[in-house]
Formats: C-alpha cells, sequence, structure tokens
C-alpha cells in the first residue's frame, strides 16, 4: 500500500536526521494537532494543523514538528471531521467575521495527496466559502514537489466563489539561503532553481508565496553568520519577487533546540545556543524598502528543551514592539532595537 510506503519514508527520514522522538498516535483523530490567532498586517489570521500522517520527508535537521501528528496514515473521513470540528469551535465562530486569511498545515505537505486527502481538501475550502465570508487569503504549506498548478487553478476557482475575492497563497520550508547550510548539513533539499521554477509556475495565475526561514538553523554557526545569511535571504527573495512578480512574504522563525533532535544534543553539548531577539530584529530591518514582507515567528510552540528556546536567550520585553511590527509591518518600530 502506498501509506505503507510514506510510513517507511517517515522512518527513513528520521533515522537519516538522526531524530529520537515518537509520533502522537493517541491523538482524537476527530480534532486538529493544533490550531492558533495570529495578528498581522494582513488581519486576524487563524492558523490550523491537521492532523494527518507525518511529512514523508521527516530529514530536517532541526525539526521535531512531525511528532505531533502521525506515522501512520489518517483517513479523509477523520481529516472531515477536524474540519467541522473547527468550524463549530466556539472560539473560531465567534471571530469568523475578522478572519481574513487561513494558514492550512499538517506539518508537512498539505498538497501531498498521500498525506492529505484531496476530499478534505476540498471540503474545508468549501468550509470555508460557507461559514468565513471575510476570507481574503487561504495559504497552504507545501514541498515545492507537490504543487501541481492544474490543481491549484482548481482550488482558486473555489476560493473565487465566496462572498469575497480570496487569494490563494503557498507556504514552503526555505530555513536557510546559505545552500551548503540548507541542503548538506540541513538537509531540505531544496535548490535555487526548483525554488524560481515554482515561482514561475505561480505567477501567471496571481498566487502569493510564504517562505519560512530560520535564524541560526544549525549547530556551530555564529550570531553573525546567522543574520548575513537572513539578510541575504531577503535581497534574493526581493530580487526573485520582482522579476516574476509574484508577492512574496517572508517568515522568520527564531531557531529553538527541538526535542529529540541534533538541535538537543548539540544545545547540551555547548555547540548551539538560539538566537537572540536583538539579532533576530537586526536581520529583519534589511527588509525595510524591500519588495517583500516579514512576519517574525515569535513561538516555540511548546516544542523546546529547557532553555533551549529563543526566549530564554533575553529579550523579552522586545516581544511586544515585534508582534506590534508582525500587525502593521511599520518598520520605524524597531529603529533602535537591533
Amino acid at each position: 500500500m502506498e501509506t505503507d510506503n510514506v510510513a517507511k519514508q517517515i522512518d527513513f527520514g528520521s533515522r537519516k536526521a538522526g531524530k529520537t522522538y515518537g509520533f502522537d498516535e493517541d491523538h482524537d483523530k476527530s480534532r486538529p494537532a493544533q490550531w492558533w490567532f495570529q495578528e498581522s498586517d494582513e488581519g486576524l489570521i487563524l492558523f490550523v494543523v491537521f492532523y494527518t500522517q507525518a511529512c514523508r520527508w521527516s530529514r530536517c535537521l532541526g525539526c521535531n514538528l512531525p511528532s505531533q501528528v502521525s506515522r501512520t496514515h489518517v483517513d479523509y473521513t477523520a481529516i472531515i471531521a477536524q474540519v467541522d470540528f473547527l468550524m463549530t469551535d466556539p472560539g473560531i465562530a465567534k471571530r469568523r467575521e475578522r478572519i481574513r486569511k487561513v494558514i492550512v498545515s499538517n506539518n508537512g505537505s498539505v498538497l501531498d495527496e498521500d498525506t492529505f486527502s484531496s476530499t478534505a481538501l476540498m471540503y474545508l475550502i468549501a468550509q470555508l466559502n460557507l461559514n468565513m465570508p471575510n476570507l481574503s487569503v487561504l495559504a497552504m504549506e507545501s514541498r515545492p514537489e507537490y504543487v501541481d498548478t492544474a490543481e491549484l487553478e482548481f482550488i482558486s476557482r473555489a476560493l473565487a466563489e465566496g462572498d469575497t475575492p480570496t487569494h490563494l497563497e503557498i507556504a514552503i520550508g526555505f530555513e536557510a539561503f546559505d545552500n551548503h547550510i540548507r541542503n548538506n548539513v540541513f538537509d531540505k533539499g531544496l535548490s535555487l532553481e526548483s525554488f524560481e521554477e515554482l515561482l514561475s509556475k505561480m505567477a501567471p495565475y496571481g498566487f502569493h508565496l510564504k517562505s519560512y526561514f530560520m535564524q541560526k538553523p544549525v549547530p556551530n554557526m555564529s550570531d553573525e553568520d546567522a543574520v548575513t545569511d537572513i539578510r541575504d535571504a531577503i535581497d534574493y527573495l526581493s530580487r526573485v519577487g520582482k522579476q516574476e512578480g509574484v508577492r512574496i512574504n517572508m517568515h522568520l522563525n527564531p531557531t529553538y533546540a527541538a526535542v529529540g533532535t541534533v538541535l538537543e544534543t548539540a544545545f547540551k553539548q555547548g555547540k548551539f545556543t538560539p538566537p537572540r531577539l536583538v539579532d533576530v530584529i537586526r536581520a529583519a530591518q534589511h527588509a525595510k524598502g524591500k519588495d517583500l514582507s516579514v512576519f517574525v515567528g515569535l513561538s516555540d510552540e511548546g516544542l523546546a528543551i529547557p532553555g533551549g528556546s529563543f526566549l530564554d536567550t533575553g529579550g523579552k520585553h522586545l516581544l511586544a514592539p515585534l508582534e506590534q511590527f508582525n500587525r502593521n509591518q511599520d518598520f520605524n518600530i524597531l529603529d533602535g532595537l537591533g
């Protein structure tokens, strides 16, 4: 069975990356793994992590997000039940008219039909049209190899049938700009050529792109090199986004030492320290006047080992201005902080 093959790929990736965490096989399959709200310049965001089979790549060095979902297949009826749960959740229901953006994740690739049912995805879009009248953007996380333009065109047409025009955004993990760090150390398996090919596929349809980056994602990386890597990424994204006519958002996550990963071991050996928020600000400031927006991730999702979070490096007084920056993209807020 294909689902058995996916499980074998998950096991292979976990072994290759030296991961020791388990999976959440006891989770109630009728409920998403996680959901929360964010405030950004786009308005109120609902971020949903559906409980499905884990990311089949599963080998990114510092990532333990697959531990929140299942090693084994989760069928379409369970994912549909999760959609129904969301639409009847009181906290979501009372905000439904304020929600402007929904980010759909399964801590892997939503567009991988072997881990996220196509039937369930279509059902989700129908329910969003019915229940969120002011939705402006639907973002779907995926690795580039699962992005099929014919599928996206169909999804885009379905979204257009809602009460308001809703743009489609594809969110991919880029993690680091330096090619050696990204592919040889972090093992992302993403080339610039494949990224630019994705942009070219998206451009004719007007789809947006979100790219996730991790500041200081690997052991033995200095704070200064980490800032430089993000600044180089900002220059690159600004250039190719303008060149292809694709609207790009950088989602900048300060790295934490995640349980059951190489970063946990490196942290305990003194070979990794999380980035300081002051350095995250220094990196983000480079985007001022550039052709992209920046959202700074400010949560370790409870997955960091004790002392291994960027929230433990000092600078908690910087959280409030960073949250304000996320809401309005006013770079003046960051002046004098980095």
